[in-house]
């Protein structure tokens, strides 16, 4: 999953969040030198990550992209996927998308000193630009996709997403849909994370 989707399901802990954003950032067992609930956001961070890479819908919403993408196709997925988080924010939250935004931003620079290097570097971008607020719309994502593909080993293929995002939205929204909730399930039971949440089905 991605920058949102990583913030959601870490419930109202900032340490925790913390944790599970650097998680990309902290590899092996880094992850011991780090604060304990810094460390078990860390781990969430892996077990959120194992979970969706396995999951069949996940790899249902990636064959729209692997044309282009290869391998890379479940990090456009992940970024689409918190597309449909903030169009369905309200079912799955009841705090404001800004309020979890600013709280996130807040919680990066308290502990700034504490953020790996490459962390730290793109931080200031990240924060000016509001990544997660961009997310809502079509073309916020493809600033961000044209962003990656300049910073990144991401391939120069936006175009190509866009359209397919376009295309096959419906269907993208569906698989978002049916397995978010299950993601949600996982992490309540395995880490004992509660996440506010909806119950009425939106649509």
């Amino acid at each position: 999953m991605n920058v949102l989707a990583h913030i959601y399901l870490s419930g109202d802990s900032d340490k925790i969040i913390i944790g599970n954003y650097i998680g990309d950032y902290v590899k092996g067992r880094d992850y011991v030198n780090y604060p304990d609930l810094i460390r078990k956001g860390i781990i969430l961070h892996r077990h959120i990550d194992g979970f969706t890479d396995s999951h069949p819908v996940v790899h249902r919403s990636k064959i729209f992209f692997t044309r282009k993408y290869h391998k890379y196709s479940g990090v456009i997925t992940d970024i689409i996927y918190d597309h449909f988080l903030t169009q369905e924010w309200d079912f799955f939250s009841r705090r404001p998308l800004e309020s979890v935004t600013f709280n996130f931003y807040r919680a990066l620079v308290n502990d700034y000193e504490i953020l790996p290097d490459k962390v730290k570097e793109m931080m200031p971008f990240f924060i000016i630009n509001n990544w997660i607020e961009s997310y809502q719309t079509v073309n916020g994502i493809k600033h961000v996709l044209n962003t990656l593909s300049k910073r990144s080993s991401l391939p120069n293929e936006t175009r190509y997403a866009i359209h397919a995002l376009k295309k096959n939205y419906s269907s993208l929204r569906e698989d978002f849909m049916e397995f978010f909730p299950q993601l949600i399930d996982y992490v309540e039971n395995e880490f004992g994370i509660e996440i506010s949440h909806r119950i009425t089905v939106p649509f």
